[in-house]
């Protein structure tokens, strides 16, 4: 990945706003530029754009939207976004892009739902931890392959070019950092150099590799990989060579119930609701509502790195509604227990161990009894027969860390200068997680790869049009 010298460098073609990545984060950029009269080109890595806006849930937070004003949610404000996001992250993150993308969230969704038929609708049913109101705005069946189809089309019908397959190999730059163009080399080892005006990195993080992975964030480096292979963490490495800050590497977003060996995530509807975990002695080990991210190591830490997820009807009816989780049963992955000593036959445990975590479980939610581990069962009652389990394993879905960017989406350097003409965001982004997997909250993959893109592509647009 390297950058090469763009003194003298003629480009044989060349475009206003080029693009890398034709994920949520790319397509929301190409549109938002071209609105403003910019001449866009995305290029995109594979064949067919997938990446990880298709792998994700299709769940886009936001507050004060005209969609939560029709459903009759009024009290949603940026503020309580911002404040819920910035509480997650302990308040390790970039407060200030926090509280600004919290701010611009309502006009994302607004302006994909108005002008490009974004198929989203409020989820009403449950809410994410750390999510004080409902803000979540979710495609049909909570499946970002929707999105991404959607976006696909939008850019089919506004003409804009994608050029696939065409990973990016190198960068033109001179020695202000200036990016001058970039070099494509396709498949059969061709190479084409393009230059450009401003460019917009919208290529995801670095889940993919695993030597990053060993180098920035070990402890999950061997575990299952639930993103997209693509993301080699291209954006990371051309930013360390032209001098970017590059922050909270150690940042993931991770999932602690991804059903195994079938790799499909179960919806968190099945925790939330007042579903548990436990180990294969039978007995709990966390307080699992604190967030799917940073239940991942927590089951990992576990004997075999397994945990057995288990929950009821109540819960399975609106698990049901997400995407992921009907894959899950069409797969076998759930298994539906009338008794408790099934299950127990099933994880290998002993039936009193495991009949005794039921039953503390009860009294929790009864208010009898206080959690050891911290977690409020009072607002579900307990869990009545039929059981539905299923086991699990904890997963690396994307990394948080990358690129340090401004309000507008521009790079900044170490200094804290922005480059001329450099923008990213996405997953090649900075994510607002903090340093580490406990500060991811729930669609915050998919809120900085809207934003930012809408962000970077207006702003690059101005650039180039000034």
């Amino acid at each position: 990945m390297p950058v090469l010298n763009a003194v003298g460098r003629v480009f044989a073609s060349e475009v206003e706003v080029l693009i890398v990545g034709a994920g949520a984060c790319g397509c929301s950029a190409a549109l938002a530029a071209n609105e403003r009269g910019a001449e866009v080109l995305i290029l995109e890595r594979d064949a067919k754009p997938t990446g990880n806006t298709s792998l994700s849930g299709g769940q886009i937070p936001a507050a004060g939207t005209k969609l939560q004003k029709a459903a009759g949610l009024l009290d949603d404000t940026p503020d309580i976004l911002a404040r819920d996001l910035i509480n997650k992250a302990h308040g390790e993150c970039d407060v200030e892009l926090a509280t600004h993308i919290a701010a611009e969230s309502a006009r994302t969704i607004d302006w994909l739902v108005d002008r490009y038929r974004m198929p989203l609708s409020c989820i009403l049913d449950f809410r994410y931890p750390g999510h004080t109101k409902p803000h979540m705005h979710a495609s049909p069946s909570c499946f970002g392959a929707e999105l991404l189809a959607v976006f696909l089309a939008a850019i089919g019908d506004q003409e804009i070019p994608i050029a696939t397959p065409a990973p990016v190999t190198d960068l033109f730059a001179d020695e202000d950092g200036y990016v001058q163009g970039v070099r494509v080399t396709r498949p059969d080892g061709k190479t084409e150099d393009i230059g450009c005006s401003a460019l917009i990195l919208a290529c995801n993080g670095y889940g993919g590799n695993k030597e990053m992975l060993a180098k920035y964030i070990p402890e999950i480096a061997t575990a299952h990989y639930h993103g997209h292979v693509g993301n080699q963490g291209d954006a990371v490495r051309w930013g360390e060579e032209l001098g970017a800050s590059i922050k909270d590497m150690g940042a993931f977003q991770g999932h602690g119930a991804v059903a195994t060996p079938h790799n499909i995530h179960l919806s968190w509807p099945s925790i939330t609701e007042g579903g548990f975990q436990v180990n294969k002695s039978g007995l709990r080990f966390s307080n699992e509502n604190q967030g799917y991210s940073e239940q991942a190591l927590k089951v990992l830490r576990q004997p075999d790195h397994v945990a057995w997820t288990i929950w009821d009807d109540r819960c399975q009816k609106i698990a049901m509604t997400l995407h992921s989780h009907v894959e899950a049963l069409g797969a076998g992955a759930i298994k539906q227990y009338t008794t408790v000593q099934e299950m127990a036959r099933m994880i290998g445990c002993d039936a009193k161990t495991l009949s005794q975590t039921l039953s503390e479980v009860a009294d929790i939610a009864l208010g009898k009894k206080k959690d050891a581990l911290g977690r409020d069962f009072s607002t579900h009652r307990p869990l009545v027969p039929p059981y539905y389990m299923a086991k699990v394993t904890g997963a690396l879905f994307h990394t948080q860390g990358g690129l340090e960017v401004n309000k507008e989406a521009r790079v900044l350097k170490k200094d804290g200068t922005p480059f001329p003409n450099l923008f990213a965001g996405g997953g090649a982004a900075r994510g607002l997680s903090g340093p580490s997997d406990w500060g991811y909250l729930s669609g915050s993959g998919l809120l900085m790869a809207t934003n930012l893109g809408r962000l970077a592509g207006e702003a690059a647009a101005a650039l180039v049009k000034r």
